[in-house]
């Protein structure tokens, strides 16, 4: 299912006029790729916003333009370093019959053995690259963390029987593991004191005469 999106066509303008734009509430954009020549949009800010929120970074959209419906998915949103806010999206036009690449989020799913026992679950990889016709694109992809224990990981191989698409990252990739928590004894914190002191002794400047 596609989501429609309103958007209009814009004069590629200077950045005070980009500013302008996002003071009233609109969103710089481009859209280019399959069949369609780089065209300079500008959506609805709140609108845009809440309908990505709701259907994911991985849907298709279909962006009306001025009467012009292009199937496209978000291929890049820019944002402000200090406030976090949107500032310009990339929108990719696609072939919904040719397969495409895309990144989805990974959900680890469970109760970890390993977590029960008091470890940290962590996880390196978020995101798994994959390679699938738009209309099958999942809005994520889920992992079972279940049985794993102490020390044990999970990494893209377990992944791939248990998919219909294509996945692009490394097999050796590691997306969980349940790293054992860090113990401090006494004695280790004792030493640790010790230090301090014969820091703080040597530190400590000479008393004149």
């Amino acid at each position: 299912m596609s989501i429609e999106l309103q958007a209009t066509r814009r004069n590629i303008g200077s950045r005070s006029s980009l500013t302008s734009l996002r003071s009233n509430g609109k969103l710089p954009a481009v859209l280019y790729g399959y069949n369609t020549e780089t065209m300079p949009i500008v959506l609805d800010y709140k609108e845009t916003a809440k309908t990505v929120q709701k259907y994911g970074r991985t849907s298709v959209f279909e962006i009306n333009v001025e009467g012009k419906k292009v199937n496209a998915i978000l291929h890049e949103i820019q944002r402000c370093p200090l406030k976090g806010i949107v500032k310009h999206v990339d929108f990719l036009s696609i072939n919904m019959e040719e397969k495409i690449e895309v990144e989805v989020p990974i959900v680890p799913t469970g109760d970890a053995e390993g977590v029960k026992e008091g470890g940290i679950l962590t996880q390196p990889v978020r995101e798994l690259r994959i390679k699938v016709k738009p209309s099958e694109i999942p809005e994520h992809v889920e992992i079972d963390v279940t049985s794993l224990g102490m020390g044990e990981s999970l990494s893209v191989r377990d992944l791939t029987d248990k998919v219909q698409y294509e996945i692009l990252n490394a097999d050796e990739d590691t997306i969980v593991t349940i790293t054992p928590p860090v113990v401090f004894s006494d004695d280790t914190a004792g030493q640790g004191d010790n230090e301090n002191q014969d820091i703080k002794a040597t530190d400590a400047p000479e008393s004149q005469a």
